[in-house]
């Protein structure tokens, strides 16, 4: 990966609030170390599975309030669905929630309201396991 690489992170939420709360949370560059961030914001479940049967995403980001289709069911679908799935952050409705995302088999999850703080360390912690540490 070069300096002038991209991270494709994939946002989805049926709620347009959430996702910016989300993209604005995280910014351009979520760590110094860490190449740009390109956002990819899906409101359907249909067009996850498209986006996702696509490819290239470093990041899932699952909003599991979402309605039809809940980021959890969508995470795990996606985990015992696709081969090598990217690394997924699930948003849970409140901290005692968090178990779902286990069961979802999210490598993490953050609960609303969103804390950008939270949000971004836990974000650069799974985009790490993505990127080459840099010489």
């Amino acid at each position: 990966m070069t300096a002038n690489s991209v991270l494709k992170v994939l946002v989805y939420s049926d709620d347009s609030d959430v996702r910016q709360q989300v993209i604005l949370g995280l910014g351009k560059r979520v760590h110094p170390d860490l190449p740009e961030l390109e956002y990819v914001e899906v409101a359907t479940e249909p067009v996850v599975w498209q986006q996702l049967d696509a490819g290239g995403f470093a990041l899932a980001i699952l909003d599991g309030e979402a309605t039809p289709a809940g980021g959890l069911g969508i995470a795990r679908q996606m985990k015992d669905e696709i081969y090598q799935a990217p690394p997924t952050l699930v948003l849970t409705g409140r901290p005692q929630d968090n178990w779902l995302a286990t069961w979802s088999r999210a490598e993490a999850a953050v609960s609303h309201p969103l804390d950008p703080i939270e949000l971004a360390e836990t974000v650069a912690r799974l985009l790490r396991s993505r990127v080459p540490a840099q010489a």
